[in-house]
């Protein structure tokens, strides 16, 4: 009976690692200045990223359109949000930059484990810029 229980946990546990697996995406990681770090979650079938450090943490978000808004601060922020996932890509998002108060149409790639592209763009992916996150272990 021991054996049997083992045994099921050990395929439950196992069944988890390979679950989460298939999100890759997940996790923590850093912008490429170095001055935030934002967690990559699920919600749902949707992917969200929030700005959970940032190097001066006092800072609000001073550039946002949205008046009553700029006093917020920038730490805390979801600033990826409605992505899903479509291979190694991650598609149909949008990503707010606070340092310009602007939201962009955005797509995340995965180029390996530990190194994620993210491009916002205006109306074509071909107007954009990109730059690469890379993961906090």
């Amino acid at each position: 009976m021991k054996r049997l229980l083992i045994t099921v946990c050990a395929i439950f546990i196992g069944l988890m690692v390979f679950a989460q697996s298939n999100d890759p995406i997940l996790g923590k990681w850093q912008n490429p200045s170095g001055e935030g770090r934002i967690e990559i979650y699920k919600k749902g079938d949707k992917y969200y990223g929030k700005l959970y450090w940032i190097k001066d943490s006092s800072k609000k978000d001073l550039k946002n359109p949205t008046e009553s808004l700029r006093s917020r601060n920038i730490q805390g922020l979801e600033i990826l949000t409605n992505f899903t996932k479509n291979g190694k890509t991650y598609e149909g998002g949008q990503i707010y930059d606070p340092k310009s108060g602007k939201t962009y149409s955005c797509k995340m790639t995965l180029k390996s484990n530990d190194a994620l592209d993210i491009r916002g763009y205006v109306g074509v992916s071909l107007l954009g810029r990109t730059e690469t996150w890379k993961r906090i272990k």
